[in-house]
């Protein structure tokens, strides 16, 4: 059986452990950032938008039309 963990190595532990979760709570907040991901993604939801407003356009017109 192992002894009893130093208190230095049980601090050491803590304060990577400490150190991850500050690193994954940032990284984090990167990806759920609005303006961030706005700025790379506009086109892209632009462009959904436009196909989707032109297909329900269509289908709306072809209904009123014979």
């Amino acid at each position: 059986m192992t002894g009893p963990i130093s208190n230095e190595i049980l601090e050491q532990r803590a304060a990577t452990q400490r150190q991850r979760l500050h690193e994954s709570v940032y990284e984090l907040r990167q990806h759920l950032d609005v303006q961030t991901n706005a700025r790379n993604y506009l086109w892209r939801a632009s462009a959904a938008a436009a196909v989707l407003a032109l297909v329900v356009g269509y289908g709306i017109a072809g209904a009123f039309t014979d």
